[in-house]
C-alpha cells in the first residue's frame, strides 16, 4: 500500500514553493496571505493549483509545412501537441 503526502523533499525548496504559490494566486486573482488560508473557498484554492500545473506542466507545440499528399503543388500545416496529462 502507498502512502501518500504532501511533504515537500527538499526543505530549502519550502521558500520558492511559498513564492510560486503566491505568484500563482496574483495571476488568477485570488488574495493568498502568508500562513493558514482556510478562509478562501474550494473553487479559488483549486483555481491557484490549477495555475500552478499548468505553469509546471506546460504542453510542447510543433509546428511545421510538408507537401500535401493528395494535391500537387499544395502546402499542409502539421501540428503536433504533446504533453504530461494526469
Amino acid at each position: 500500500m502507498s502512502k501518500k503526502n504532501n511533504r515537500i523533499n527538499v526543505p530549502e525548496a519550502r521558500e520558492a514553493m511559498d513564492k510560486f504559490k503566491m505568484e500563482a494566486a496574483s495571476e488568477v486573482g485570488v488574495n493568498l496571505k502568508e500562513g493558514y488560508n482556510g478562509d478562501i473557498s474550494a473553487r479559488e484554492a483549486g483555481s491557484v493549483g490549477g495555475q500552478m500545473v499548468k505553469k509546471m506542466l506546460p504542453v510542447q507545440t510543433a509546428s511545421f509545412q510538408r507537401a500535401d499528399r493528395t494535391a500537387r503543388g499544395h502546402q499542409v500545416t502539421v501540428t503536433y501537441r504533446a504533453g504530461l496529462y494526469l
